[in-house]
């Protein structure tokens, strides 16, 4: 199979993997259908239900119709003919897709003139010899070709492999063959990552704790190395099938599962990005927005999109909410001292002149464009606040990481359990996971069901609690019958769960103390500290620190910028560099973030990915971006799926389905 480079103008710049994904599918596949060595006249886009789903994450339909595609349809649902247009196939290789595809293009009259077919993984040689056999259909092949894409970027440094049962099939359920075929998919998956941008990661993954048992929770505490391997079985192909992949290594991968940190998913995290995902029901990022009626009736409901090309949202997401609500209303006094249209319309009722009104006129396609773009985003930040001050979260929030920094302990919980009887059971419930992962053994025996009728809680909502077991690594240690910890250690914990970051230049808001420990790792990798006991590396040489900090590499290794301010109270305002506007004050500059990242990326060092098996969270997507800038190299965050927290409370109980059975009395 052949595998072309993009042929884009800009391939000198630096690309996101978005940015990569993008320019592949459009001039590497949709470009380069071509008949005679010229580009071909209107074409047909078919794709299956998950290459639309690729697709659908990279690209947007504008950028599709640019490339002369005039239909896109998908493969098994029924489509007229056109003989007299190419068509473009963009498929997973699965027999059946081969099935549909040799029907459509064999016989006397094929559906389509010339067939340009692009696979999303390798293909297995059994499908190629099928293709081949068939004489009435090679001839009208104009392309066969691999183009190992099967990942869905969901932001510019960040992708999933689409697996939302992930959490369940690997440590919930106790089907073997199911959990390989999961582990399986999605090590195709990141491989593809890597095929995409022609990087040749150095491996590493979460050592076991214990071998050699098949217990299934050593079963499940080996999922981070089998993934490794399946993933490095996939990489170290590509140096034969893939013409000019690297071959040494460029770049790092570290595997882990969720059982690395079971407060991120479910703490409060109180940026912007996390509180509109958390609070607010979004389908997505859709946000479906009242606004007032032109004709003065009810008002008219819009959807809002939260997703990169808002330069707003780019700008806020990763700001503490206070923050956010300061810098949107700023904006919204700036926008209006500065824009003639919203300064006539405050006048106070005189007569408006000729030229006010010519003003006027000039102004007001742009100010109708730029108020309704702020005016969302401060009616989102208000409806957020509003919330916070009804659920009443801010004692909650400081209760949450108080526990987490050993400065509360179970007089603070059960006070707030007491004190909230009619407060909301998920995050009470949230806050009692939270507290389990802090002091385990005030939930052994009768405690935790003390604890559940304390907070008014059901057997199924304290599932969630229990089956945090089920994710939670194997220690050699033993606990005593009919109990466990999920540190593995029944006895008193005195030590905080997190330690206080000194030195870490964070935007000191109140509430903006906690941090996930995928940051930690990450940053030990970068530095090349990761600690070998514990992370094992596939690659043969990249074993030593050298090799992890970049040592031999092409790209050298970057040293992080150093901070060159004072130690701050943690009630301070001041803003963390990574989450510094690249906009102007008045919020809608013209230019796109994306264009201004690109300068600074010229100078990057090599990549970073971190893969978290499970569902990763919106802190850890959060820090990726903090520590691109820290360290200068791109760090790309992988997961199965991306949680908010109501979401990974579900998955938990779920586990419960084939998982521990739920007894009062004994919970652990």
């Amino acid at each position: 199979m052949s595998f072309s480079d993009s042929e884009c103008s800009q391939a000198a710049e630096y690309k996101t993997l978005r940015m990569v994904s993008r320019d592949r599918l459009l001039y590497e596949m949709l470009q380069d259908s071509k008949v005679g060595g010229q580009r071909s006249s209107w074409k047909v886009l078919i794709m299956d239900k998950v290459t639309v789903k690729v697709m659908s994450h990279s690209c947007k339909m504008s950028d599709i119709t640019d490339q002369d595609v005039s239909l896109v349809e998908e493969l098994f649902k029924r489509r007229e003919p056109m003989p007299s247009m190419d068509v473009v196939y963009f498929i997973q290789p699965a027999r059946e897709n081969l099935v549909m595809l040799l029907s459509d293009m064999s016989g006397r009259e094929p559906l389509y003139r010339k067939a340009y077919i692009y696979f999303s993984t390798p293909v297995p040689k059994d499908l190629v010899s099928h293709i081949k056999s068939d004489t009435s259909v090679m001839p009208r092949i104009g392309a066969l070709r691999e183009m190992n894409l099967e990942y869905f970027p969901i932001d510019t440094q960040a992708f999933t492999t689409d697996q939302e049962n992930a959490l369940y099939e690997l440590f919930g359920g106790e089907n073997t063959r199911k959990a390989d075929a999961c582990l399986n998919l999605m090590a195709s998956r990141i491989a593809s990552v890597f095929a995409s941008l022609k990087e040749f990661p150095f491996v590493r993954y979460k050592k076991p704790s214990k071998e050699g048992d098949d217990d299934s929770k050593n079963s499940r505490d080996l999922i981070p190395k089998k993934l490794a391997e399946a993933v490095w079985k996939h990489i170290t192909t590509y140096k034969t099938s893939i013409p000019k992949f690297p071959a040494t290594e460029t770049c790092e991968l570290l595997i882990v599962d969720r059982s690395i940190d079971q407060i991120a998913p479910i703490i409060h995290e109180w940026t912007y990005d996390a509180m509109c995902h958390d609070l607010l029901e979004l389908e997505g990022n859709k946000y479906v927005h009242e606004i007032p009626s032109k004709s003065g009736g009810e008002p008219e409901q819009k959807e809002v999109l939260l997703q990169d090309n808002d330069v707003l949202w780019v700008e806020l997401r990763h700001a503490h909410i206070a923050e956010a609500s300061e810098r949107l209303s700023e904006k919204m006094t700036n926008f209006v001292s500065k824009n003639k249209a919203a300064q006539l319309q405050q006048r106070d009722g005189s007569e408006l002149s000729t030229r006010d009104i010519q003003k006027m006129v000039q102004a007001l396609p742009q100010y109708n464009e730029q108020m309704e773009k702020l005016s969302i985003h401060v009616a989102i930040a208000g409806k957020l606040n509003e919330l916070i001050r009804e659920l009443d979260l801010r004692d909650l929030g400081q209760l949450e990481q108080d526990l987490v920094f050993g400065d509360a302990g179970t007089k603070e919980v059960i006070t707030y359990l007491r004190s909230n009887q009619d407060g909301s059971p998920e995050n009470k419930l949230r806050l009692l996971m939270i507290y389990c992962c802090v002091s385990p053994e005030k939930f052994e025996g009768d405690k935790a069901g003390k604890l559940m009728q304390l907070a008014k809680l059901t057997e199924e909502d304290m599932q969630s609690v229990t089956n945090m077991k089920l994710i939670e690594a194997v220690d050699s240690r033993k606990t005593s019958k009919g109990t466990f910890s999920l540190k593995f250690d029944s006895a008193k914990k005195t030590n905080a769960e997190r330690k206080d970051r000194a030195g870490d230049e964070e935007e000191g808001w109140a509430l903006s103390r906690f941090y996930p420990k995928l940051e930690e790792l990450i940053e030990q990798l970068a530095k090349g500290s990761l600690p070998k006991d514990e992370y094992e590396c596939m690659n043969s040489a990249g074993s030593s620190n050298e090799s992890i900090s970049g040592g031999g590499s092409k790209i050298p290794p970057t040293k992080p910028a150093q901070s060159t301010t004072a130690p701050h109270s943690m009630r301070s305002r001041r803003t963390a560099q990574w989450a510094k506007s690249r906009t102007s004050d008045d919020g809608y500059s013209s230019d796109s973030v994306l264009k201004t990242a690109n300068t600074d990326y010229k100078k990057m060092g090599r990549r970073i990915f971190a893969f978290v098996i499970g569902g990763a969270t919106r802190s850890e997507l959060r820090v990726c971006h903090k520590l691109t800038t820290k360290f200068r190299r791109e760090v790309v965050l992988g997961s199965t799926s991306l949680d908010d927290p109501p979401q990974y409370v579900k998955k938990l109980k779920l586990l419960s389905e084939k998982g521990l059975p739920v007894d009062n009395n004994m919970f652990f």
